[in-house]
């Protein structure tokens, strides 16, 4: 129960944690990233057949990339399955997005076990580890904040993660657009997300891609 009550105080709270008891505003899927000027978009990490694979294996595509763990309760579930409705509400567009997981628990998520989690949703996510110091990196660059919490009396490796919470957008050119709260319908993300591909559709990088050129 406890460990439910963690993941759900996370979809409630912002980072950094608001104090306590102020009322959640109501999550919307705008172009606005406030407050995040400074994500870096950048990683190296490894999929889950042990290449690596960074940032810039994705120029020419948008990236919609999520953190979390694969023994989430009910958080992560709810973010990759809004992720997959996402692709699919954006029809054939949606080959000109990449979505990602990046796991923040390493320690249990095996590249094995990552994979079977994020096809449970959508064949087309790729589920994402590493070192626990590049996931740090690649968490840090985006501003992601997470924690091991370890309940007291719990048996080894018995623990949840508390982590920051919603969907990151990248840009064709690698760049940080936006943070789609956790909360925010998929079909106005998909509607958001839509506008910035046709702003694109014209960027030879997009067009590239479209070529299936590297």
């Amino acid at each position: 129960m406890k460990r439910a009550l963690i993941c759900l105080l996370a979809m409630l709270v912002p980072f950094p944690a608001a104090p306590a008891f102020a009322q959640a505003p109501v999550a919307e899927a705008t172009d606005d990233a406030p407050g995040e000027a400074q994500i870096s978009a950048r990683y190296l990490l490894m999929d889950a057949h042990g290449r690596a694979i960074s940032n810039e294996d994705f120029i020419g595509r948008f990236q919609l990339i999520a953190f979390g763990f694969t023994s989430c309760p009910a958080i992560c579930p709810s973010t990759l399955a809004a992720m997959s409705l996402v692709l699919r509400q954006l029809g054939d567009k949606a080959e000109l997005v990449q979505p990602l997981f990046v796991t923040i628990d390493p320690e249990r998520d095996t590249p094995q076990v990552l994979e079977a989690y994020v096809r449970n949703f959508d064949e087309r996510i790729v589920g994402l580890t590493g070192s626990p110091a590049l996931i740090r990196r690649a968490a840090d660059n985006f501003r992601v904040t997470y924690r091991k919490y370890v309940e007291p009396g719990a048996a080894p490796g018995d623990y949840t993660m508390d982590h920051s919470v919603g969907m990151y957008l990248v840009g064709p050119d690698g760049r940080f657009l936006t943070r789609y709260p956790h909360a925010a319908p998929p079909e106005d993300i998909a509607g958001r997300l839509q506008e910035r591909i046709a702003a694109y559709e014209n960027d030879p990088l997009v067009r590239r891609a479209q070529r299936g050129r590297p």
